[in-house]
């Protein structure tokens, strides 16, 4: 009978072993509830911080006011910002700039194809007129040189440096950055200045606004304002479609 006990005892203890009490069940099952959704939040948060990443030049270009049917091109803009960007870590920009101004010159001439863009602000500043070279194009611009008495635009991004008078009055000096497509314009006196020629009359009488020496002449009217607004070391992008620029220029290739 002892041994019968014994025998009982000893079944008794091996199938009570694999018990678990429901409270640890409970415990241990919350855990690895807990510890997942954690992983989720993580998964989430980094996916949320590269789509942040990947869009912030598009997030910027939304959050700009621009007015309805003279939208700038996001593609123009993005590579503007780009050039802006390596500019100023190149240190050629001073680190409170926070004007871009860009001409779109794969627009029509007698479009309103300059905007002055305050970047801190997110607004337009001005939305205007701009000459192209006589030799780059007539309606639109077609031909871009670097070259002396060439009487062509000239591709790429300038520095605006000091104001003067000159034969067309009130006029704005600019540094070209873009080693053999602008870098003579201080040397050719390609500036910024005023021109009657820049206007909506003169458009609709000859079928397009006149044409620049190769200077972005912009109206009389604007060229105190705007000349005012960007001298001083800020940034003017003139941009055309021209792949041979596109794929060339420093400023525009991803700085490590």
């Amino acid at each position: 009978m002892k041994g019968f006990y014994s025998v009982i005892g000893l079944v008794y203890m091996v199938t009570t072993s694999f018990y678990i009490s429901p409270r640890v069940a409970v415990k241990n099952e919350n855990f690895k509830t807990a510890k997942t959704e954690r992983v989720t939040v993580a998964d989430d948060t980094k996916s949320e911080k590269n789509t942040i990443t990947v869009s912030s030049s598009e997030a910027l270009y939304q959050s700009i006011a621009f007015d309805p049917g003279h939208e700038l091109n996001y593609e123009v803009f993005s590579k503007a910002l780009t050039g802006y960007e390596n500019l100023k870590k190149a240190g050629l920009l001073t680190q409170d700039s926070h004007l871009l101004t860009i001409c779109d010159f794969s627009m029509s001439s007698n479009t309103k194809r300059l905007w002055v863009i305050d970047l801190e602000d997110k607004k337009v500043l001005f939305n205007s007129l701009v000459a192209h070279g006589k030799n780059t194009g007539e309606e639109f611009a077609t031909n871009f040189s670097n070259r002396e008495s060439s009487l062509q635009s000239s591709l790429g991004f300038y520095i605006t440096d000091a104001t003067y008078q000159g034969d067309n009055g009130y006029s704005l000096k600019l540094l070209g950055m873009d080693k053999g497509f602008n870098d003579a314009a201080y040397r050719r006196a390609i500036v910024m200045h005023g021109a009657n020629y820049v206007s909506d009359e003169f458009a609709a009488m000859h079928k397009r606004i006149g044409r620049s020496w190769g200077c972005p002449a912009v109206p009389r009217e604007l060229t105190q304002p705007i000349i005012n607004t960007i001298k001083g070391r800020n940034l003017l992008f003139i941009y055309y479609p021209d792949q041979n620029y596109l794929s060339s220029s420093e400023w525009l290739k991803a700085q490590v």
